[in-house]
């Protein structure tokens, strides 16, 4: 099947051609998946993944067949992510491990990969992974969409588009780095186990029914979806990237602002930004915000949303705050973990409410410690990394991720990726360049 083009990027992207990937091997009849609580209270995000290889990189092997025959073999895995969503007699969502399979999407692009990176669009980054969401056919919609796009010089792009309600961003990078290593032949480990329902700590009816009168703060309800699993915006939402090296790093730190090695980067930056955004929307500044963060201790190489889900809330202005004292605020959101809170609410609510998280709040998400450019390819990794979140609700989100690994000595910079009314953009680039010299 042939895919029109797309001419959003001015007929950039061209040549799109579609198909499927299944498992290698047949799952079986009647096999279900039941997602956790927690998956089910992320179901109307997405999380886009874009990994860059510069044509000196790409192997020789390394094409459309090599792809498919590793996703072959790694869906042998995880069956669950090639099958489609029914419901329960109560509604529940639960997937049919019915070996649908994911979408594969190859593509050309006219630009080499240097011209595509010095456009510095994120938006751009869109055109190479899908935007597609689930519904509003549920039965018929794939959880998973693989984009290989090929560049004028030979680099190649491979987009993943990923429902949120299979597993969160980590999850994510821990399957992209399996699928690595399928692809530099080493054996898939066995078949993992995956989470279940009755393992969720919010089965057990709580002991204070009381506790439902007051949901939790990171949480906001939203007009029923249907089947058609994505919110409405009321504002058009913009990405945009701030790479901040690694000198940028130790001149942030070297001002009064800062002063030890107490705070985290991901603390210092989150307060930072906190800060600017503030300012940038007079009168109206943000005093509640969300952090996710990875779950430590959680098992890995499974599939599932293993973050916790934190808050923090302040009564005094963010504006003329020391920006210490906010990042210290973030550091003890630790404390406050509404995790078991939602997926309480998502229990009770037998799995139908229709949630957002990420940007009911002014929302960041930690994923310093995931292995973002763990995909190899030949012991080759990625040039660049991008990793962005659709369906944000109007308060927006923030990710910080860790920059490529190739400075000497581990000193990386960071990649700061902000999903914002389009109007607060300019504004926030203008503050961040004026306060600390990230433009």
């Amino acid at each position: 099947m042939v895919v029109p083009d797309n001419t959003k990027g001015g007929n950039m992207i061209f040549d799109m051609r579609l198909s499927s990937v299944v498992p290698a091997r047949l799952t079986g009849t009647d096999v279900i998946h039941e997602p956790i609580n927690m998956d089910l209270a992320m179901k109307l995000h997405y999380v886009r993944a874009v990994y860059y290889f510069r044509s000196s990189l790409v192997v020789e092997g390394f094409g459309v067949y090599t792809v498919k025959e590793a996703l072959f073999r790694w869906f042998n895995l995880y069956s669950h992510s090639c099958g489609r969503f029914n419901r329960s007699e109560s509604g529940r969502p639960f997937i049919k491990c019915n070996d649908c399979g994911a979408r594969f999407i190859e593509a050309k692009c006219s630009k080499s990969l240097d011209e595509w990176l010095e456009m510095e669009s994120l938006s751009l980054h869109n055109l190479l992974v899908s935007n597609q969401v689930l519904g509003p056919d549920l039965d018929f919609s794939p959880l998973v969409l693989i984009q290989m796009t090929t560049f004028k010089c030979g680099g190649k792009a491979l987009g993943f588009s990923w429902a949120h309600v299979l597993g969160d961003a980590f999850s994510l990078s821990e399957f992209l780095n399996l699928l690595g290593q399928i692809m530099s032949g080493h054996h898939p480990p066995n078949s993992p186990t995956l989470p279940k329902p009755a393992e969720s700590k919010a089965t057990n009816k709580p002991n204070n029914p009381q506790s439902f009168l007051v949901e939790p703060l990171s949480v906001k309800r939203v007009e029923p979806v249907g089947d058609h699993w994505i919110a409405a915006n009321n504002c058009k939402m913009e990405n945009y990237s701030f790479h901040i090296t690694a000198q940028q790093l130790k001149a942030m730190s070297s001002k009064k602002f800062f002063p030890t090695t107490k705070i985290p980067l991901f603390e210092s930056l989150s307060a930072v930004f906190w800060q600017c955004l503030a300012r940038v929307r007079e009168g109206s500044e943000p005093k509640t915000l969300t952090i996710c963060r990875n779950r430590e201790k959680e098992i890995t190489n499974l599939s599932s949303n293993k973050q916790t889900i934190n808050t923090v809330q302040v009564d005094f202005s963010v504006t003329e705050a020391d920006p210490n004292v906010l990042a210290e605020m973030i550091m003890e959101s630790q404390k406050v973990d509404e995790t078991n809170k939602i997926e309480e609410m998502v229990e009770q609510d037998q799995g139908l409410s229709d949630l957002i998280i990420y940007g009911a709040n002014l929302t960041f998400v930690d994923l310093e410690k995931a292995d973002l450019y763990g995909l190899e390819l030949k012991k080759q990794k990625p040039s660049f990394v991008n990793y962005t979140i659709d369906g944000v609700g109007d308060e927006g989100l923030i990710l910080v991720m860790k920059d490529h690994p190739g400075n000497v000595n581990g000193d990386e910079g960071r990649t700061v990726t902000v999903i914002l009314p389009e109007n607060q953009i300019l504004k926030l680039k203008d503050e961040l360049g004026r306060e600390w010299s990230i433009a």
